[in-house]
């Protein structure tokens, strides 16, 4: 059954919506890989100072190269299916602070 475009689940289907909550939902699965399989300290030593390592780089890029994204979608959005829209942004919101919570608690 298919639901209607202007429902909740009708906009979260959109890409413009769900991909970046795939994006932070990544973020959040490598910063959590990474605890678990390499601990809190620094991941690379170069020239005897820590270096962030690629999994850092890649939770950077991932968290930055959703907001383009969530902008589009939020311009897109808000004026057809504003509660909808704003369910879906809450959702991300969300998504953005789990996320960025183990970074923070680890001090990462």
């Amino acid at each position: 059954m298919e639901q209607p475009a202007y429902s909740f689940g009708g906009v979260i289907k959109r890409p413009s919506a769900f991909i970046p909550l795939a994006m932070s939902l990544t973020a959040l699965a490598l910063v959590l890989g990474r605890v678990a399989l390499v601990g809190t300290g620094p991941e690379v030593v170069v020239n005897g100072r820590p270096d962030e390592g690629a999994v850092a780089h890649i939770w950077q890029l991932l968290m930055a190269g959703q907001l383009p994204v969530l902008l589009f979608f939020a311009v897109t959005w808000l004026r057809r299916a504003p509660r909808q829209t704003l369910g879906v942004l809450a959702l991300q919101a969300g998504a953005v602070l789990a996320a960025m919570a183990p970074v923070f608690y680890f001090n990462l």
